[in-house]
């Protein structure tokens, strides 16, 4: 710390440290940006072994022309669809077929070659909607899938002049994705920038005071947009489009709130000094060591997500971790480097003058101050009661695993798959693709047409399975076994076919069904002449991802609680505040979750809340909410060396009150900027870590720690 505080003890290593900063950060301008390496398909989700990529792999591997990357085409008629109206959508179809000819699409359904009757299976039951299915080949870059579908939209609506179309599938909702997120982290930053602003200047009336802060996350912004490009252009990591959104927060957020601890001490000691180098060596001796163990503990938190196995989990260490560990380094050396360079000046018009007494220009927090001190089973009383009660609402919560629900009602490819929703089988919407491998050749002898017909027993009798596409046995006779829901591997060792589910693909019903089936896969062809059985599709993948968060929410959520009670007893030399300050960092996370789906599902009337976003909200509460922890008793235990307990935390709240109440204010203004985004799950983060961080702030950091630390004494 001392050595820090030593790089702007003088005027020259002052102006050294910024110019450094300019320097790497004009290096770094050469370098790839990250949003042009950013990736939204999914395919590194699930671990390599997981029982439905080996089974996707399998179906890419024995049969290459069924895999790649589905599109559906979904066109809804005026009035119905009929012999006569099939004309236009056999010469799209026969546009589709020249394009799979041409090897710029993987497959179309050729139905221009079907019959009439054959047609009508693509159509609903009321006539209005048909679908037709188109594969885009694997390995395409986003702007490739999104040229594509945009391709085939256009196309199609040109062609089918009397049908309203939607292009849904993976490969629309991939493509819906690009363009959602085209400009919106543009829109973010600005909006970001935009309201850190008015809110330094709303609290601080001071136009430098607002500025400096947004220099520095200026700075921090460019270096970490290409640092994580540079580690993504070269495979290192890959990088989620939301999580760019969300690294763009919290930059901004952690590096005016270091700012904002850097500043509240600097003012402090230009009250005693006249010297700003010396005021601001001792600004940084005091608060560099709790904003060193702060940032160190929120680092320490994101890498724990290494241990997850769910791939946008384990994504989410690297961006992060960078992240955070760049915000560190600029808090302990840009930000004290041009606070010092401004001075005084950095406070006008209220310039801080020698004599001035702090605790007299924090008056609403000496006032709490005093009351927490006075009656403190009180004060702990009200918020443990408010922050228990609606933590209990956390059991109440739904959980989606149907990312479409996270978009916008509006988007192409929603529409598209709520129609295909409304007007066929929910089955048929995403079916079960099951691969059965032989290491023998399969002759279709009647003993192996017997085992198939066990198998599919097996599968059909269990009661979330509606039907299997196995054909009858007089299709075996006769030998035409190769059709869009059966298939023979060439080498006549694999067959494939579908199983359609009674539920919707994405409910919870649904992915108990796959969950079964994968575990049950050994059983099922259990004394049969078959070597292996493997289901492939997205409820497949679904089960296996609940599975997988499930897993991941325990680990992570232990050993980031484990991770950071053993910092916190390293930082303040002791057992008994980190179990109690850690506590409350859980209870208070556990209520902003309550309180949210209360909102959320009495007021917004949202059905579900995705999977994710209670991982996501703990690592970013928990390690967020120990910042201010560290801050507030790092401050009571340098004010216990001078005064006895009760007026160590009565101070302890009155000097840093102010700094913690703001900090959050606007670190919650940062997430809440997320809620402006069109993808309902960066709504539903941006609301509970902003609600968590003002619940944080006021009431446990105002209130629960000084009252608890005042109870217990020393």
């Amino acid at each position: 710390m001392e050595k820090l505080s030593s790089l702007i003890k003088t005027r020259k290593r002052m102006w050294a440290v910024i110019i450094i900063w300019i320097l790497v950060v004009g290096a770094l301008s050469a370098a790839p940006s990250a949003q042009q390496h950013t990736i939204n398909t999914g395919e590194f989700d699930l671990p390599a072994d997981a029982h439905s990529v080996v089974a996707s792999e399998k179906v890419e591997e024995h049969f290459p022309d069924e895999s790649g990357l589905l599109a559906l085409l979904v066109l809804e008629h005026d009035s119905e669809w009929s012999a006569g109206a099939f004309e236009s959508v056999d010469e799209l179809s026969e546009s589709l077929w020249e394009q799979v000819e041409e090897d710029s699409l993987l497959s179309s359904v050729p139905f221009h070659f079907f019959p009439e009757d054959v047609k009508e299976e693509f159509v609903s039951d009321d006539q209005s909607t048909l679908v037709l299915p188109v594969t885009l080949p694997d390995g395409l870059e986003m702007d490739e899938i999104n040229a594509k579908v945009e391709q085939l939209h256009s196309e199609a609506s040109e062609t089918v002049l009397n049908a309203e179309v939607n292009v849904t599938g993976p490969a629309g909702i991939a493509s819906d994705t690009i363009t959602i997120f085209s400009n919106a982290n543009l829109v973010l930053l600005f909006s970001t920038i935009g309201l850190v602003l008015v809110l330094l200047i709303i609290i601080y009336r001071s136009p430098l005071l607002a500025l400096i802060p947004l220099l520095a996350a200026l700075f921090v912004y460019q270096t970490v947009d290409r640092v994580l490009g540079l580690f993504a252009a070269n495979d290192v990591f890959y990088i989620e489009t939301q999580s760019l959104s969300i690294v763009s927060i919290l930059l901004f957020g952690a590096t005016v709130d270091y700012s904002l601890f850097i500043f509240s001490r600097f003012k402090e000691e230009l009250r005693q000094v006249d010297s700003k180098h010396e005021a601001m060596v001792r600004a940084v001796t005091g608060v560099a060591r709790p904003i060193f163990f702060s940032g160190g503990t929120v680092l320490a938190a994101m890498l724990v997500l290494f241990l997850a196995v769910y791939g946008p989990y384990q994504n989410f260490a690297p961006v992060f971790s960078i992240t955070i560990a760049i915000v560190l380094i600029a808090g302990l050396t840009l930000v004290p480097a041009l606070f010092t360079a401004f001075g005084r000046r950095a406070f006008w018009p209220d310039k801080p003058k020698v004599g001035e007494d702090t605790l007299e220009k924090n008056r609403f927090w000496s006032k709490m101050g005093n009351w927490v001190t006075k009656k403190p089973f009180v004060a702990a009383g009200i918020v443990l009661v408010f922050l228990i009660v609606n933590g209990l609402n956390v059991m109440n919560i739904n959980y989606s695993f149907n990312l479409l629900n996270s978009f916008p009602e509006e988007m192409d490819s929603r529409v598209g798959y709520e129609k295909l929703e409304e007007q066929f089988p929910p089955g048929e919407l995403a079916p079960v693709v099951i691969v059965l491998e032989s290491e023998e050749e399969i002759v279709f002898s009647e003993e192996q047409l017997q085992e198939l017909n066990e198998i599919n027993t097996a599968i059909v009798d269990y009661e979330g399975v509606s039907e299997t596409t196995l054909p009858s046995h007089d299709v075996f006779k006769e030998g035409d076994l190769q059709g869009e829901t059966f298939s023979i591997s060439e080498d006549e060792t694999v067959v494939k076919l579908e199983a359609l589910l009674a539920q919707n693909p994405y409910d919870h019903e649904s992915l108990d069904t796959l969950e079964y089936l994968i575990n049950e896969h050994n059983k099922i062809i259990e004394g049969t002449s078959f070597s292996g059985i493997y289901f492939a599709g997205e409820s497949a993948q679904q089960s296996e991802i609940r599975a997988y968060n499930e897993r991941d929410t325990a680990v992570v959520v232990a050993i980031v609680t484990l991770v950071i009670l053993a910092m916190l007893m390293w930082q303040l030399r002791s057992v008994v505040a980190p179990i109690y300050m850690m506590t409350t960092i859980l209870i208070s996370y556990f209520s902003a979750l309550g309180i949210s789906w209360f909102i959320f599902d009495n007021f917004l009337g949202y059905e579900g809340m995705s999977y994710r976003i209670p991982l996501y909200a703990f690592v970013f509460l928990v390690a967020l909410g120990v910042d201010y922890n560290i801050m507030l008793m790092s401050r009571i235990r340098e004010e216990r060396q001078e005064y006895e307990m009760k007026e160590a935390v009565r101070r302890g709240v009155a000097l840093t009150g102010g700094v913690i109440s703001s900090a959050g204010i606007i670190l919650a203004g940062t997430f809440g900027v997320l809620m402006t985004q069109p993808i309902l799950e960066l709504f539903m983060f941006g609301f509970i870590v902003s609600l968590g961080i003002l619940v944080d702030a006021f009431l446990v950091r105002g209130m629960l720690v000084p009252a608890i630390a005042t109870i217990l004494k020393r």
